[in-house]
């Protein structure tokens, strides 16, 4: 199987920019009981991963994006806007408890 069951990719177009991306998500999750299990590339601001286990929010610079090209990498799966996602992630795997979280 899948190890995540979604991609969320979007991009930014400076350093300052990709870690306000990164921080309103991870904000707004928290609101909702969701805690990041690991956070990735915060300091470098190049590409920022947030590992949700059941999704992953991957926010690149434009040039990152280009470069690594998950779209092309993951061409198979399925596109979907995010006003097509509804309901509740299955909260199954998702870290839910509130632990303390080291910005790579």
């Amino acid at each position: 199987g899948a190890f995540t069951d979604y991609f969320v990719v979007c991009s930014g177009t400076n350093p300052r920019q990709i870690q306000a991306i990164a921080d309103e998500v991870e904000q707004r999750l928290k609101k909702t009981g969701l805690y990041p299990t690991h956070v990735e590339g915060y300091k470098q601001a190049d590409w920022v991963l947030l590992d949700y286990v059941d999704f992953v929010v991957h926010v690149f610079s434009e040039k990152a994006r280009k470069y690594y090209d998950l779209e092309r990498l993951w061409k198979s799966a399925k596109r979907r806007e995010p006003g097509e996602i509804t309901g509740a992630p299955k909260r199954k795997r998702i870290a839910l408890a509130n632990g303390r979280r080291k910005r790579a």
